[in-house]
């Protein structure tokens, strides 16, 4: 490997033929041209004396060791992110609420509780940016992949500055026109008699949840999503039983809640952020909003 200084648009490239296979394809999603991210690509294989793809018929194949550098340059692109998000927050006395602030959390929080929240925010912090990702992957707040993020579990890492929430309640629920169709199931053997809207693939959270799923598994789903959207539109639907979060489902007077004393699963829920950010005031002021609005979501 040389020891020439490796330019950080060299990784942004890397990563854009990664994602999209062909160097055409990343140019279009940088915003560059084809020739340059061909330059950019050829230079940061000079420099690190390696080979990262190797061309198919399908395109830009990423070799072993391109795969093993995806996790470093990532994070560099998140770094870069978020001085960019910093660094837009500056200016005039120093202390105005502008800027970008990266919010992360579960789609079904993103679309059914958030989105009032920032509304409001965004109504008293009219120079404040926000965005939003749905994901229910933990964000790496140390590696700033996000500034904030909403979690259904307590966090590990002792530079998060974190606030509970409280327990948010999962609970087995439907449509009432489909229990007036199908009748209202009182345990687990009626449950198994009716069309049931559950997850596809097993993850970790579900395999620590199980015991109190009470017998309920994938191959008795009717309708199987790992969705959660997908889920919540299906028990909208009328397409049968599955689980929703009772504060959610208390919303709309359509749903009825199915065997509450069977069926709990409580969400630790937290909103947190990392500790270099206690000082800017746009992570501030977004971080109390996003408290105050989940913390009266769950207490409905």
């Amino acid at each position: 490997m040389t020891s020439t200084t490796i330019g950080w648009e060299f990784y942004r490239s890397f990563l854009g033929v990664l994602t999209e296979g062909s160097l055409s394809g990343a140019a279009r999603t940088l915003g560059i041209t084809q020739p340059t991210v061909g330059r950019h690509i050829a230079a940061l294989e000079k420099a690190l004396g390696v080979v990262l793809f190797t061309r198919s018929q399908a395109g830009l194949l990423p070799t072993e060791t391109a795969t093993s550098l995806r996790g470093h340059a990532q994070a560099m692109e998140s770094t870069a992110a978020a001085l960019e998000r910093a660094a837009g927050s500056q200016g005039g006395d120093g202390v105005a609420i502008k800027g970008i602030v990266r919010v992360s959390c579960s789609d079904v929080v993103g679309v059914e509780v958030l989105p009032a929240v920032l509304a409001r925010l965004r109504e008293s912090h009219p120079d404040l940016k926000i965005e939003l990702v749905l994901t229910d992957r933990v964000q790496d707040l140390l590696l700033r992949e996000a500034d904030i993020a909403v979690r259904m579990a307590a966090p590990r890492q002792e530079q998060l500055v974190a606030r509970r929430i409280g327990r948010i309640e999962l609970g087995l629920h439907a449509r009432r026109d489909y229990l007036d169709r199908h009748g209202t199931p009182r345990n687990v053997g009626q449950l198994h008699g009716h069309s049931s809207i559950g997850y596809d693939q097993m993850t970790g959270y579900l395999r620590q949840a199980e015991k109190s799923l009470k017998g309920l598994r994938r191959d008795q789903f009717s309708l199987r999503s790992d969705s959660n959207l997908a889920q919540l539109a299906l028990i909208r639907a009328g397409a049968g039983i599955g689980m929703c979060q009772v504060p959610l489902a208390k919303r709309d007077p359509a749903l009825v809640r199915v065997m509450p004393k069977v069926f709990s699963l409580p969400l630790e829920t937290w909103v947190t952020m990392h500790e270099d950010l206690r000082g800017s005031p746009r992570c501030r002021v977004t971080f109390d909003a996003l408290v105050e609005g989940m913390a009266a979501y769950a207490n409905v």
